[in-house]
């Protein structure tokens, strides 16, 4: 029976076990009253503050991210088959973070992924970074917008390439209005 299950089956399990991790990390690095505010139903309700401007998509040419590697784009976001952009280069080429944030996690556990990073810029905004040769930090690390954070690389694919993700409040969203150029 165990053999029936197929590889794309245990593949979501997988991604659906490490995204929960980082969810899970994510909202623990929200201060105690905003968690306990939503769970005092007794309170009364203000009306929802508008978001933050660094938790919209900026327009496109005024972005608040850098780009994260400096290759051209090879393969862009559908939202089905790819839910970032894949940015291609050299093995070793540098990979920097978009945006100054903490990192939430470092691994090499979804092998599609390759090695992986996912760093936290606020409340509603990760970033992911993977395919890395080698990975130059470690989680819990905050970094600075731009620092080098590893090398680009091929692990997990099947050529050298970034494959760089922005998720906002846990779902997918094209990283292109939020990056400069190409």
């Amino acid at each position: 029976m165990v053999r029936n299950i197929s590889v794309r089956a245990v593949f979501v399990l997988v991604v659906a076990a490490v995204s929960a991790v980082v969810l899970v990390g994510c909202a623990k690095d929200q201060p105690a009253s905003s968690r306990s505010a939503a769970s005092k139903q007794s309170a009364p309700r203000r009306a929802p503050a508008a978001p933050a401007p660094s938790d919209q998509a900026p327009a496109t040419g005024n972005s608040s991210f850098v780009r994260p590697a400096a290759g051209n784009t090879i393969s862009g976001y559908d939202g089905v088959r790819n839910k970032g952009i894949d940015i291609g280069g050299s093995v070793g080429d540098p990979v920097v973070a978009a945006a100054a944030g903490r990192v939430m996690l470092v691994s090499n556990s979804l092998r599609s992924y390759g090695t992986m990073i996912i760093i936290k810029h606020n409340a509603k905004l990760i970033t992911a970074y993977a395919h890395l040769d080698r990975a130059l930090v470690r989680e819990d690390e905050q970094v600075k917008q731009g620092q080098k954070i590893g090398d680009m690389g091929s692990t997990g694919t099947d050529r050298v390439k970034l494959h760089f993700e922005v998720r906002k409040d846990g779902i997918a969203t094209n990283p292109a209005p939020y990056l400069p150029g190409r």
